[in-house]
């Protein structure tokens, strides 16, 4: 029974709980940027350098078969359009962080230190090195 609830414990800690959220939300945002990128951002650049659909960009390394049984053997494709996208993807996700990021360290920025009240003893040797001053 112990290790039910230090598992308990653990899994209701705030840092688990912020870290399944991002991962739910991540997951989502991942969707979107994929949308986006798939979708609005790469068809005016395919259409802009003649009408390429980078989605379908890829070498053919062997040409679909049929067997001897009369199954169809798909082709061996090198998809490098595919591979295009998952990086505008990952440039896409990684400046959306980079901004969230730089955003949360800007309202996180600490005060400047206000000057600490002097203790007593402070306040006694000021008062001695002023009377030995005189």
């Amino acid at each position: 029974m112990g290790m039910m609830t230090e598992f308990k414990e653990f899994a209701m800690r705030g840092n688990v709980i912020d870290l399944a959220v991002g991962v739910v939300i991540g997951g989502a945002f991942g969707k979107i940027v994929t949308a986006l990128v798939d979708k609005v951002i790469m068809p005016p650049i395919g259409l802009l350098i003649g009408g390429v659909d980078f989605s379908k960009l890829g070498i053919v390394l062997k040409e679909a078969t049929v067997d001897a049984a009369g199954k169809e053997v798909p082709a061996v494709v090198l998809a490098y359009g595919e591979f295009i996208n998952a990086i505008l993807q990952f440039v896409i996700v990684a400046f959306a962080i980079f901004l969230m990021v730089k955003a949360i360290n800007r309202m996180h920025k600490k005060p400047e230190d206000a000057p600490a009240e002097p203790t007593e003893d402070v306040l006694l040797l000021r008062e001695i090195r002023d009377s030995l001053k005189k």
